[in-house]
C-alpha cells in the first residue's frame, strides 16, 4: 500500500520523463522474477521509503499504479465526506448529549423537589397516622368499655325480666300488709280502698294469667270495704270544734245574775188597754190606786231579787273564784280536746268517755237553765250516740294470694 501511494504522490512529470521501455517478450523466468521483486518491494516498504522516482518494475505494477492514480481524487472526497459525517454526527451525538444532560438535570432537580414535598407529606402522614392510631386505641378502649357496659346491662336485663314478676307481687304484699294495719289500728278504709285499687291497677298492667287468682281475692276485699257503713270523722271533728267555741259562752252557777223581775200590771193600765176608760167621778180614785199600784210593785220587785232560793246540788259551784271559774272553763276545753283526739285515732271508748265528762262538767258548773249551756249538752248527747266502731275486714284473703303465687315455682 505504501508503493501504490507513493506512485499516486509521483508528480506526472516525474512519471512521464522516462521513456517507458519497449515492450520484450518475457522469457519464461521473467514472470517468478517479477513477482518475487514485487514482493519484495511490497515486503520492504514500510522500512524503505523511495526518495525519488522508482523504475517501473514490471507490467502488473504499472497497471495497479495506473489505476490508483485516477480514482486518488475520488477517494480524498469520499474521505472528506466521511469525515464530514463523523463530525457531524459527533457533533450531533454531543448536542444529544448534552440535551440528555440537561433533561437529566432538570428531571433530577424536579425528583428532588419531589422528594421534599413527599418527604413533607410522608411526614404530615406519619403525624396523622401516629394521632389516628392514638384515637384508634381510644376508642378500641371506649368500645371495650361499652361492650362491657352492655354485657352488663344485657345480664341485668335478664335478672330483671326474670325477677319482675316476683319485685311485682313483694311490691303488692307490701303495699297490702301496710293497708291491713291502717285497716285494723286506725280503721282508715279509704286508705285501704286505695292500696286493693292500686295492686288492681298494677296486675292489670302486667297482664298476666297467674295473677287471676290475685285479682279475684282483691275484688272480693274491695266489695267488702264498699259495703262498711260510712262514719263522718270530718263532721264530728267539726261539731266537736264548734262545741270547744261555745263553752265561753256558757254562764257558771257562781257568775249567774238574778234576771229581772216585770212589775206588775195594775187593773186601771190593764182596762186602759184593753180601751176601757174609767168615769169622770172616780179619775182621781183611778189614779191614786195606778200609783199605788205601781209603787206595791216595784217594792215587791226589790224584795224579791233581795232573797232567792234556789236548790242546788253541789254547794261547792257557788263558791268558785273567777280563777276557779277560768279553769273549769278550760277543764271542759281539755275534755272535748281529748274526745276530739280519741276519734281521730278511732278509740271509741276514750271518745265517749270524754265526752261524759264533759256532760257532766257542764251538770255540775254551769247553769243548766240557760240556752247556751242547754244546746252544748245536746250537741254532746248527740255526739255519744254517733258510731265509730265498726268491725273492719281484714286483708287476709288477698294477701294469702299473693304469698301462694310467690312460693308457686
Amino acid at each position: 500500500m505504501s508503493d501504490i501511494h507513493d506512485s499516486a504522490n509521483t508528480p506526472p512529470s516525474a512519471a512521464g520523463a522516462q521513456p517507458a521501455p519497449a515492450p520484450t517478450e518475457p522469457t519464461p523466468a521473467a514472470p517468478a522474477r517479477d513477482s518475487a521483486a514485487f514482493v519484495r518491494n511490497d515486503a520492504s516498504a514500510g522500512a524503505q521509503a523511495p526518495a525519488g522516482p522508482q523504475p517501473p518494475v514490471g507490467s502488473l505494477w504499472s497497471r495497479l499504479h495506473l489505476a490508483f492514480d485516477g480514482s486518488g481524487s475520488r477517494l480524498k472526497l469520499a474521505v472528506g465526506a466521511l469525515a464530514v459525517l463523523l463530525v457531524a454526527q459527533w457533533w450531533s451525538a454531543r448536542s444529544d448529549v448534552a440535551e440528555l444532560r440537561r433533561e437529566v438535570a432538570l428531571r433530577l432537580q424536579s425528583g428532588d423537589t419531589l422528594n421534599g414535598q413527599t418527604k413533607l407529606i410522608a411526614d404530615r402522614l406519619d403525624d396523622e397516622l401516629r394521632s389516628m392510631q392514638a384515637k384508634l386505641m381510644m376508642l378500641e378502649a371506649r368500645q371495650v368499655e361499652s361492650q362491657s357496659q352492655q354485657i352488663a346491662l344485657e345480664q341485668l336485663y335478664r335478672d330483671l325480666a326474670k325477677n319482675r314478676d316476683d319485685w311485682a307481687l313483694a311490691e303488692i304484699e307490701q303495699v297490702l300488709s301496710t293497708a291491713s294495719q291502717q285497716l285494723q289500728l286506725a280503721g282508715n278504709v279509704r286508705g285501704a280502698l286505695i292500696a286493693l285499687q292500686n295492686a288492681d291497677a298494677r296486675l292489670t298492667r302486667t297482664d298476666r294469667p297467674q295473677f287471676i287468682a290475685i285479682r279475684r281475692a282483691i275484688a272480693q276485699d274491695i266489695d267488702k270495704l264498699k259495703s262498711l257503713p260510712s262514719v263522718d270523722l270530718t263532721g264530728i271533728a267539726v261539731r266537736l270544734d264548734t262545741l270547744i267555741a261555745q263553752v265561753d259562752t256558757m254562764p257558771l252557777l257562781s257568775d249567774e245574775q238574778p234576771a229581772a223581775v216585770a212589775p206588775p200590771k195594775s187593773r186601771a193600765a190593764a182596762k186602759t188597754r184593753a180601751g176601757q176608760k174609767p168615769a169622770p167621778a172616780f179619775a182621781w180614785r183611778s189614779e191614786l190606786q195606778e200609783r199605788w199600784s205601781a209603787w206595791s210593785a216595784e217594792l215587791w220587785s226589790d224584795i224579791r231579787q233581795l232573797v232567792r232560793v234556789r236548790t242546788v246540788t253541789q254547794p261547792e259551784a257557788l263558791l268558785l273564784t273567777p280563777d276557779q271559774a277560768f279553769f273549769a272553763r278550760e277543764n271542759v276545753k281539755l275534755r272535748l280536746l281529748n274526745a276530739r283526739v280519741a276519734l281521730l285515732s278511732r278509740n271509741d271508748s276514750a271518745f265517749r268517755s270524754d265526752l261524759a265528762e264533759a256532760d257532766q262538767a257542764l251538770q255540775r258548773y254551769f247553769d243548766t237553765a240557760d240556752r247556751h249551756t242547754q244546746t252544748g249538752r245536746e250537741l254532746i248527747r248527740q255526739l255519744r250516740e254517733s258510731v265509730l266502731s265498726i268491725d273492719m275486714p281484714s286483708l287476709s284473703n288477698s294477701l294469702a294470694a299473693v304469698r301462694q303465687t310467690r312460693a308457686r315455682p
